[in-house]
């Protein structure tokens, strides 16, 4: 995945689809993600935002635009933020305020938020594992979702308890040089 900040919007968005159709769709690290890809129904959005305080309100735009689409235009939305939060821990630390956001515009239990950076690292684990790769993304990157669409996919998904454990499997047998592999161009 790149490390260095493209020139402009169209180079992240360019990258966080292939990030999404590599690793998310390719490895089916979300079981759900195919669908609205194929559809046409993921918001792809980048904030020029270099304070936090811009990068609210950018947040709280997202949230109410994801909140008053019709879903079958626009399914989920992903806010990528190539500007800020070079170091995990920053970004790991905004993401108490772009809750704030979510309560402050009553969107708790219709809208929420999931989180993926290029050295995310689950807790717990070294920064090297390869498990903490699920959740790697070529950008800071928070995913907006609606929460009624992610309990209709769960339910028809046979186990979905195990969505985690199966991307940790997945990610230990790829192994670190399979990651790097993947992101080789042909």
């Amino acid at each position: 995945m790149p490390n260095v900040l493209p020139p402009d919007s169209n180079a992240v968005i360019t990258a966080t689809r292939e990030w999404l159709e590599k690793a998310v769709i390719g490895l089916n690290l979300c079981p759900f993600a195919k669908s609205v890809h194929v559809g046409n129904r993921i918001r792809y959005a980048v904030s020029a935002a270099e304070t936090e305080e811009q990068l609210l309100i950018d947040v709280g735009s997202e949230l109410r635009m994801l909140a008053e689409a019709n879903p079958e235009s626009v399914e989920t939305a992903l806010l990528m933020i190539p500007r800020m939060f070079q170091e995990f821990l920053d970004f790991n630390a905004f993401l108490d305020a772009a809750d704030g956001c979510l309560e402050e515009l009553g969107l708790v239990g219709e809208i929420q938020i999931a989180s993926f950076h290029p050295f995310y690292q689950f807790a717990g684990t070294e920064a090297d594992e390869v498990t903490n790769c699920t959740n790697r993304s070529p950008y800071p990157t928070l995913h907006f979702l609606r929460e009624a669409s992610l309990e209709a996919a769960l339910k028809s998904y046979p186990r979905p308890e195990s969505i985690y454990e199966d991307n940790m499997a997945t990610m230990r047998r790829l192994g670190p040089e399979g990651w790097k592999r993947l992101w080789l161009k042909p």
